[in-house]
């Protein structure tokens, strides 16, 4: 299997996104009773707390990158 890179914000996202489906889950077989609001700020909060670990990941992945391009360029 191939090695890829570790993507923080899609690792968030999905995390944010299967705790809100247990919760809907649980509140559908009345496990306990959830607020309607609850889960959209819940989603929604994640999901931009998600971009902003993603950019930041990209960021600092572009800037590794160049730094070792000016290494092999200088041997």
């Amino acid at each position: 299997m191939l090695r890829h890179e570790l993507q923080p914000g899609r690792l968030l996202a999905g995390t944010v996104l299967i705790t809100a489906a247990v919760l809907y889950t649980g509140d559908a077989v009345s496990a306990w009773s959830i607020p309607w609001w609850v889960l959209f700020p819940l989603v929604c909060g994640g999901l931009w707390l998600a971009a902003a670990v993603g950019v930041t990941g990209h960021l600092v992945r572009r800037r590794r990158r160049r730094k070792m391009g000016e290494r092999v360029k200088e041997c």
